[in-house]
């Protein structure tokens, strides 16, 4: 095994351990404030005005107004740690910048406003075969495809030197400037967040399962709040 290829799967072991504990977690919230008049499960349909209905908004406003306002402030902690960390200049992100978009969809998108797609082809301009994409890091474009369907478009930033050092760097877009936004993306051991993205992974995937699950949640449950 590739240790990319561990690390994914180390990563996904976490992942399933943390989900679980995440589901009890929320389901003891759910549990705590229903009604003592209340009975069934949350997920049942209940009629209007009963306990089991009020339960049921009473979750919903939970999530809302309490445990995303919870996920989002230490999402945001996160972000704010990655401030104590800095890019080392290996310039894998410059030279294999990844999107699920072709370079035809990426245009499209910027030209009806999307702002990260306008920046991104401002910068970025593709990789004319994989083959060349994947002279930059092998093992990852092996992992995807070996793991993924989905077709993957690879692009690079021609304002690259021959140092690996950006030649118009103070005009570097912000998608460069906030690079990596996302604390579970894959990055080397080279990348200077490499141990920003070590140290907070735990934390990362209990907010990412809590997410996951209180959606689940809101799909689930029948109750719809009236408008006014």
């Amino acid at each position: 095994m590739t240790e990319l290829a561990g690390t994914i799967k180390n990563m996904k072991k976490k992942y399933r351990e943390i989900f679980l504990k995440s589901v009890d977690v929320i389901r003891s919230r759910v549990e705590e404030i229903k009604p003592s008049d209340a009975e069934g499960d949350i997920f049942d349909t209940f009629d209007k005005n009963s306990a089991g209905e009020s339960w049921q908004a009473a979750v919903l406003d939970m999530f809302e107004n309490d445990i995303s306002h919870e996920i989002y402030r230490k999402w945001r902690e996160i972000l704010a740690y990655r401030n104590n960390f800095h890019c080392k200049g290996c310039a894998t992100c410059c030279n294999l910048a990844c999107s699920e978009f072709s370079p035809d969809e990426l245009k499209l998108k910027a030209e009806n406003g999307d702002k990260f797609a306008s920046q991104f082809t401002s910068i970025f301009i593709p990789y004319k075969s994989d083959k060349e994409a994947e002279k930059v890091y092998p093992e990852y474009l092996k992992l995807l495809s070996d793991t993924i369907d989905e077709k993957v478009y690879f692009y690079h930033c021609p304002k690259l030197n021959e140092c690996k050092r950006c030649s118009d760097y103070e005009s570097r877009p912000q998608i460069c400037r906030d690079f990596p936004d996302n604390p579970l993306s894959i990055l080397p051991e080279s990348c200077g967040f490499y141990e920003w993205r070590q140290e907070v992974e735990p934390v990362a995937l209990m907010l990412h399962s809590m997410m996951e699950i209180i959606d689940y949640y809101r799909q689930k449950i029948p109750y719809k709040k009236e408008l006014s």
